[in-house]
């Protein structure tokens, strides 16, 4: 799973009919121990009804696909954020609080 934040959505009106009615937003990694954006940004299908801003965590490959609220071994997606972040601990210091956002 990757760490990610929610940097924006996406709209598409013509897709896959497997994708009507999923959420997309687009994240990008951040590195745990301080929160900093790397990578480009990349799709995913929300599971979890995450907001612009969260940090999220993503499942990647195949098993994007079996989150609960998607559960569709056919579904053409490899990204899926399956749960928004409270907080993260790391060498006994506090790298991100939810509640300090």
């Amino acid at each position: 799973m990757l760490v990610c934040r929610v940097v924006g959505s996406a709209v598409s009106t013509i897709k896959d009919q497997q994708l009507k009615g999923l959420k997309l937003l687009v994240v990008r990694e951040v590195t745990p121990h301080n929160n900093r954006l790397v990578g480009r940004g990349f799709l995913a299908a929300d599971a979890v009804g995450a907001g612009d801003g969260e940090l999220v965590f993503v499942t990647t490959g195949s098993s994007a696909r079996y989150a609960e609220r998607i559960n569709n071994s056919n579904l053409p997606c490899d990204a899926t954020i399956v749960g928004i972040l409270d907080s993260i601990d790391m060498g006994g210091k506090r790298s991100y609080s939810s509640s300090d956002s």
